[in-house]
């Protein structure tokens, strides 16, 4: 199999740095060991990473592993960039499900209450894959000219007010429920609560918008408002 490099920005929503440490350590990981991946389906592979971190930020081992990463990164600020290269194959031999099977005083944990934006861009044979939530944003430059190939992700954006309203939220000053600014973002779990609907019909949801094109862009920016 083909190497598959791999970029991506993490930005900070509140005090969410271990949100995007945890993203940044786990998120390619989760892409490699997908089936889709394995069967050449990288867009797919890449959008099921995205809810695949909230999954995992729950219960004993999610609680212990941000915990874990929280002590490791209390002396940092602002926006964590994650570049990994080439991810090796042996970091995603762990069993699927052994996240869910922990049990611990922290079993019910139902995950971090901060959360991170995250913009990912993958390569593979002659695709140039783009994944985001949030507003986080990648530019490619091609024979001289730019181009946005991720979208903010407003509360105020017809699609995304129209989804928060029917999981039970509202907006006000532009933000869900008078909070975030964002209506897609991994983590601020007390904003995916309804037990009545999927990942992706939360009033905030992980649900990354994906992007396919040819490889041939000469240089990937990526940018965030932090």
């Amino acid at each position: 199999m083909s190497k598959c490099p791999f970029t991506s920005s993490y930005h900070i929503l509140a005090s969410g740095k271990v949100v995007a440490k945890f993203c940044a350590k786990y998120l390619h990981r989760e892409v490699l060991k997908s089936e889709v991946y394995l069967a050449g389906d990288l867009g797919a592979a890449v959008h099921g990473a995205f809810f695949r971190m909230d999954e995992m930020m729950r219960g004993q081992r999610g609680w212990r592993e941000l915990q874990a990463l929280g002590d490791k990164i209390n002396q940092f600020t602002g926006m964590i960039e994650g570049l990994i290269w080439s991810p090796r194959g042996s970091d995603s031999n762990d069993r699927h499900d052994d996240w869910a099977f922990e049990e611990g005083p922290h079993s019910d944990f139902s995950g971090p209450t901060c959360g991170s934006t995250a913009c990912v861009a993958m390569i593979r044979n002659s695709q140039l894959v783009v994944a985001n939530a949030g507003d986080s944003r990648c530019v490619i430059s091609r024979n001289g000219q730019a181009y946005n190939l991720s979208r903010d992700h407003k509360p105020e954006l017809e699609a995304e007010r129209e989804r928060i309203l029917k999981a039970g939220g509202y907006i006000q000053m532009g933000r869900v429920n008078g909070t975030i600014n964002l209506s897609r973002a991994i983590g601020d779990m007390e904003f995916k609560q309804n037990k009545f609907l999927s990942p992706d019909k939360q009033m905030l949801t992980a649900n990354p918008d994906v992007n396919t094109v040819s490889s041939s862009a000469s240089a990937i920016t990526f940018n965030s408002c932090g």
